[in-house]
């Protein structure tokens, strides 16, 4: 198994397909997926065969990019996971970020240790320009994430459900559950680097 990163508190490492379990009982509990279905669970067999195989192929898209599970080193437990990879295939300095962990993982900052040491990876190793992340307009608690992160309020825009159905976010046969502006999280290299240097 591939060890991706080390935190002082977490190691990512690469999905396998004996994570279908985890990423179910993520995907389960209705507070995780509230600003992604309303609240709906993803079905495991949507899972097992659209999700976690498109994660196990980002590995191959872009080097050094992809999803990754997020453990805990102190009890072995699985958190959750995040996604770092190239937002745009025409774009490859410009990474999105992304992070879905379980609910028992919440208020413990280990979003933004992730988040943060993704992003020094992304600008120090793996040739990234500007860093982006996006969510939905209400969810306060990932907009901290970002902004603790080093992120900042880059738009205000709108994703339709057919947006997040070809992102793999959102389920095709979903309703429109709410009616909002999402919002995207900019951090530039040259600004990362100005705010490690003064600190």
């Amino acid at each position: 198994m591939y060890v991706y990163l080390e935190t002082e508190r977490l190691t990512l490492r690469q999905l396998t397909q004996a994570d279908v379990d985890n990423l179910f009982a993520l995907d389960s509990d209705p507070a995780v997926m509230r600003y992604l279905s309303g609240g709906t669970p993803t079905p495991r067999d949507v899972i097992a065969h659209e999700i976690l195989p498109r994660c196990l192929s980002s590995y191959e898209r872009y080097d050094g990019y992809g999803v990754w599970a997020a453990i805990e080193k102190a009890s072995g437990d699985f958190l959750g996971w995040f996604s770092f990879h190239p937002h745009d295939d025409g774009n490859p300095g410009e990474i999105a970020l992304g992070y879905r962990l379980r609910r028992a993982a919440w208020g413990k900052g280990y979003a933004t240790e992730g988040a943060r040491a993704l992003i020094r990876k992304g600008f120090t190793a793996l040739g990234a320009e500007r860093v982006i992340a996006t969510t939905y307009q209400d969810n306060r608690a990932s907009r901290r994430v970002m902004e603790k992160a080093g992120l900042t309020l880059a738009r205000t825009f709108r994703l339709t459900p057919a947006d997040l159905a070809a992102a793999g976010t959102f389920h095709a046969t979903s309703q429109d559950i709410w009616d909002g502006d999402d919002v995207e999280y900019a951090l530039n290299k040259a600004d990362w680097e100005r705010r490690e240097r003064e600190a």
